[in-house]
């Protein structure tokens, strides 16, 4: 019998394997099945060599558990082990044999799993005491056993295996009996050991019989054993990868498509992802890929290894080029995954410009589902971006798609303004913005329809990716301002009818919480809109990107500010006008020549002091002059205001330009309704 103290390369490593090696208990579970496979798929590579004669024999991985014994075994009928072994591999922590052995068939062997070398010792986080009874294929090999209960110190001697191969024996340790019950094991040999590449047996299969489940005589094997990522693409039907999504994501509606990755050079990569359907449940979730490495389940924590917008996909990865720390579960930042990265990035880029040449109708069916997808994608990623124009389409307020190079094409004649800039109008609500896009519509002008969840960045990488290009949301200004030709009319008004009417309909705007109303002035058609309210364009931008983006809430504590815009070349605003200019020049006339006047005599003051400094009577000249123009003022304002209070017809045009964009309320709507009730009685 031999004993010993195992060889470590850190002081008091045990303590740190038990506790720290991995962040979940669980994944000791993965390792050693995964060395067993390891084991399995070696004695498969000399078989193939012809330095193992032997009889190949059935070749399995079993877990068994015994609940009254407190134990769970893995067992294989691979390689197994000489004492010599035990002692390099075993009994030196972090010595990995997968290395040792890929380093003499490193052009042959690429299915060995193993490169990380504590996998074996993650058993010690779970159990009190672990025994090895192995026996190595070479001929003549002893059975050995090597036995340790967590501390540095091992035996080893004679086992009692009779033909190659090893268990890994666990005496479960009282913290952690819930890995003698079958279906937690059932459960994680699920997760982890779905699709290794040798077959995993776990218990029988059961069947209800007398109204219970029972087991069979028959082998449970938790995994499938070539899943659809590993066959070539020429190998598979559609079907075949429609239910292998549906294996992977039972009850979900079936994919749009998929992407097949199949390369090994520079670097081995094969998967399969799938773009589910998306629409405005934008949802950056960290599950949606499986990362495998040859075949055993790593993490679904894929940062780094696929693109940020990628996560809007699912499906799985296998790569043996990702580096892993040692415990498989997070990606280290090198070339090599920047690299897979970046080619993951343009087989997707391509496979989409593959069906949009393909079958353009079918893809436009499905714009609208992987829309956000592609658009995120441009967002984020610059090489996405400049592939993504090839194949991105907009979508009009019509419902018709155009690539980008169509849509410059169809709109470059009418919507090009003054200064030789391309201006795409677009809406985000066609239905509350209906009376906006008509507007736009009746003057040849089309309007897209940019309605997703990131168009307000959208927006602005379009203008930045687009030459000589502006998007102009078709509610910003009204319809003869959106694209200003140098043709544009002004309206008509002299400074005083501009100060009554200014006040005029200042004065009768409801007052709503956290927003501010400038009244102008536009000569627009006869049959436009008397009264329009828009909101300017890059207000309105600020404040949507800071609802998205932090570091942006002063503009979003800012008050909404609108432009209620009046169309003086409307009937019922010239009738206003001329009734207004009656009631109130008489009065208001002399009130502004006494306000210009009084400015006046301000400014002259200001100027004729000398060296600039004015003297005390100067100072109250002044002030008696700049009192006496802001009485005037009031004494104006009031007039306006006394007389707009009687105008029924002004606050019937101000409430249906607020009903129109959504804004007229509570008491204020109330009053609109027995407003208009009086006014169709008269």
């Amino acid at each position: 019998m031999q004993k010993g103290t195992i060889g470590v390369t850190t002081e008091n490593i045990f303590p740190v394997i038990k506790k720290f090696l991995y962040s979940d208990h669980e994944i000791f579970l993965r390792e050693l099945v995964s060395n067993a496979v390891d084991a399995t798929q070696k004695i498969r590579t000399l078989s193939s060599f012809g330095e193992f004669k032997g009889e190949l024999g059935t070749l399995d991985v079993r877990v068994k558990i015994d609940k009254e014994a407190g134990t769970l075994t893995v067992s294989d009928r691979g390689i197994g082990m000489t004492a010599e072994d035990l002692d390099k591999y075993i009994n030196q922590i972090a010595f990995s044999g997968a290395e040792e052995f890929l380093s003499k068939f490193k052009d042959k062997a690429n299915t060995i799993i193993g490169h990380f070398g504590l996998g074996f010792y993650s058993a010690f986080m779970v159990a009190k005491k672990v025994v090895i009874e192995t026996r190595s294929w070479q001929d003549g090999a002893e059975a050995v056993r090597w036995e340790c209960d967590g501390s540095p110190e091992y035996t080893m001697g004679e086992g009692s295996r009779t033909d190659r191969g090893t268990d890994i024996i666990l005496y479960i340790d009282d913290d952690n009996k819930e890995f003698l019950e079958q279906l937690r094991v059932d459960t994680l040999l699920k997760k982890y050991c779905r699709f290794l590449p040798v077959p995993v047996i776990s218990g029988k299969e059961q069947e209800w019989k007398d109204g219970k489940y029972v087991d069979t005589d028959r082998d449970l094997v938790v995994n499938a054993t070539e899943p659809s990522w590993m066959k070539k693409p020429a190998d598979l039907t559609d079907k075949d990868y429609l239910d292998f999504y549906h294996e992977l994501y039972p009850g979900q509606d079936d994919p749009l498509f998929w992407i097949h990755l199949n390369v090994d050079f520079p670097f081995t990569l094969t998967g399969i992802l799938y773009f589910p359907k998306i629409k405005n449940n934008f949802d950056i979730r960290k599950d949606r890929i499986s990362l495998y490495c040859n075949q055993v389940f790593v993490t679904d924590s894929v940062e780094g290894v696929v693109p940020e917008f990628m996560m809007l996909m699912q499906g799985v990865i296998d790569s043996p080029d990702i580096p892993l720390n040692v415990s498989r579960s997070y990606l280290q930042s090198d070339t090599a995954v920047k690299k897979i990265s970046g080619y993951i990035t343009k087989k997707v880029a391509s496979r989409l410009e593959d069906l949009f040449k393909a079958d353009r109708a079918d893809f436009e069916k499905k714009w609208d589902d992987i829309r956000l997808f592609i658009v995120y994608g441009m967002l984020t990623d610059d090489k996405f971006c400049d592939s993504a124009m090839k194949f991105m389409l907009f979508k009009d307020t019509e419902g018709r798609y155009f690539t980008l190079d169509e849509y410059k094409t169809l709109v470059e004649a009418s919507q090009t303004d003054k200064d030789g800039n391309i201006v795409y109008l677009y809406a985000t609500d066609p239905t509350a913005q209906y009376s906006y896009i008509k507007a736009a519509n009746d003057k040849g002008y089309n309007v897209l329809l940019l309605d997703g969840q990131l168009d307000n960045h959208f927006v602005q990488l379009l203008e930045r990716k687009l030459e000589k290009t502006q998007l102009v949301r078709v509610d910003s200004d009204v319809v003869e301002n959106l694209i200003r030709k140098d043709n544009r009319k002004e309206a008509d008004l002299t400074p005083l009818q501009r100060n009554i009417m200014t006040t005029l309909f200042s004065s009768q705007v409801p007052e709503i919480e956290k927003t501010n109303f400038i009244v102008s002035f536009e000569a627009m058609a006869a049959d436009s809109a008397p009264v329009v309210i828009t909101q300017n364009e890059y207000m309105r931008r600020m404040k949507d990107l800071a609802t998205m983006q932090p570091g942006m809430s002063f503009y979003g504590e800012m008050p909404d500010s609108y432009m209620l815009v009046v169309n003086t070349e409307h009937p019922l605003v010239k009738g206003l006008r001329y009734a207004a200019d009656k009631a109130l020049d008489a009065q208001v006339e002399p009130l502004m020549s006494k306000v210009e006047a009084d400015n006046a005599s301000v400014e002259a003051i200001r100027k004729g002091a000398k060296d600039g400094k004015l003297s005390a009577e100067e100072d109250k000249q002044i002030s008696d002059l700049e009192k006496a123009v802001a009485d005037a003022r009031a004494e104006q304002d009031k007039l306006v205001r006394d007389y707009a209070a009687g105008q029924p017809l002004v606050k019937q045009l101000i409430d249906l330009a607020l009903l129109g964009n959504g804004l007229l309320k509570g008491e204020a709507l109330n009053g609109f309704v027995s407003r208009s009730v009086e006014l169709l009685m008269k």
